[in-house]
């Protein structure tokens, strides 16, 4: 799919207030690694294909340290009280109202979250001049997703949270992942319709739905194609399950691209890694963090490479431990070596 032809009138917001108590952890949920990088980081990379703006990243527990990782070429909001994620989006309006027609709004501990499929929401809000435009997925495990309600004609009628849900409604398969697509001019004013709930007190950015369906304003939804795009991550369990699908993406992506990994399953490359054509990668190798291999290479087993460059034609023999080296064209790196720059 084309890159957004919407960028210019888009902004994104990204949830990231969270304490993350279930991760049992000193770490902001969001700073947690995965495959090498805060997880963060993935919804950032999304963001700066999605818009042109900068993303507007509300933070809240840990605020500081969230913002240091982060860095620059984002718009920080901080939500002082967790209230719930429609507070969170209301603390952005200040900096985004009157300045963009739409604002797309996910959480930063969704980190398998693809470009398609977000291209695809928001074409499909811009193509039937939606109101909200919601992501929703067909599981049998909650994971503690909200449930899609719909009637009898299969109309989006709204959602109702978890901890708010009956017995019946639990029972529904059609979750909310929780990314949406709002049309700005009609999300301001009616942020301030939102009231907190009567079990949490929080302000639940999904009431949102019901409120424009009674004003007879077009709600759609877009089912995701693919389950494991909104794997939620909450715990340290959670953390491995995605962990694990960027290692299938990643080793995917390069045997569709002509290199050989003989054991997918005990190989593990980041995804900031490249590796050239005609390449073979035996079982057990480590490829981390800038690592760049060439064409025609031979990585023996149990590699470990961090930030290395490896030129075209290397052998690279088993047990080899690397950080910070080049590797000239051709070169012959023997078993059990280990190298530092």
């Amino acid at each position: 799919m084309n890159e957004n032809p919407y960028r210019f009138s888009i902004a994104v917001v990204i949830l990231a207030a969270g304490k993350g108590t279930r991760m049992k952890s000193d770490i902001p949920k969001v700073l947690h690694p995965l495959a090498g990088r805060p997880m963060i980081a993935y919804g950032l990379e999304l963001a700066a294909r999605v818009s042109d703006a900068p993303p507007v990243v509300v933070v809240g527990h840990q605020a500081d340290r969230v913002k240091e990782v982060v860095g620059e070429g984002v718009r920080f909001v901080v939500q002082k009280e967790q209230l719930g994620t429609g507070h969170a989006v209301m603390q952005t309006e200040a900096v985004l109202k009157d300045r963009f027609a739409h604002v797309l709004v996910y959480a930063a501990d969704m980190p398998l979250l693809t470009y398609n499929t977000l291209a695809r929401l928001i074409a499909t809000h811009e193509a039937r001049h939606a109101t909200i435009t919601m992501l929703s997925v067909i599981a049998d495990d909650p994971r503690g997703f909200g449930r899609v309600v719909r009637d009898a004609e299969g109309r989006p009628v709204g959602i109702v949270e978890e901890v708010e849900a009956t017995a019946e409604q639990k029972a529904i398969r059609e979750l909310n992942a929780g990314v949406y697509c709002f049309d700005t001019a009609w999300l301001w004013p009616s942020m301030k319709q939102l009231k907190p709930s009567a079990r949490k007190g929080e302000y639940y950015l999904t009431d949102l739905i019901g409120l424009a369906v009674k004003e007879g304003r077009r709600v759609e939804v877009l089912v995701t194609e693919n389950p494991e795009e909104v794997l939620g991550v909450n715990t340290r369990v959670h953390l491995a399950e995605a962990e694990a699908i960027v290692r299938k993406r990643k080793t995917r992506e390069l045997m569709l691209a002509g290199v050989t990994i003989i054991d997918p399953a005990t190989t593990y490359i980041q995804p900031q890694v490249r590796v050239g054509r005609d390449t073979v990668i035996w079982p057990g190798v480590v490829l981390r963090g800038s690592t760049q291999v060439g064409m025609g290479c031979m990585i023996g087993p149990n590699v470990v490479l961090t930030d290395v460059i490896v030129e075209d034609g290397v052998h690279i023999g088993a047990g080899v431990l690397a950080t910070g080296c080049q590797f000239p064209e051709h070169a012959e790196i023997p078993p059990g070596a280990i190298l530092n720059s």
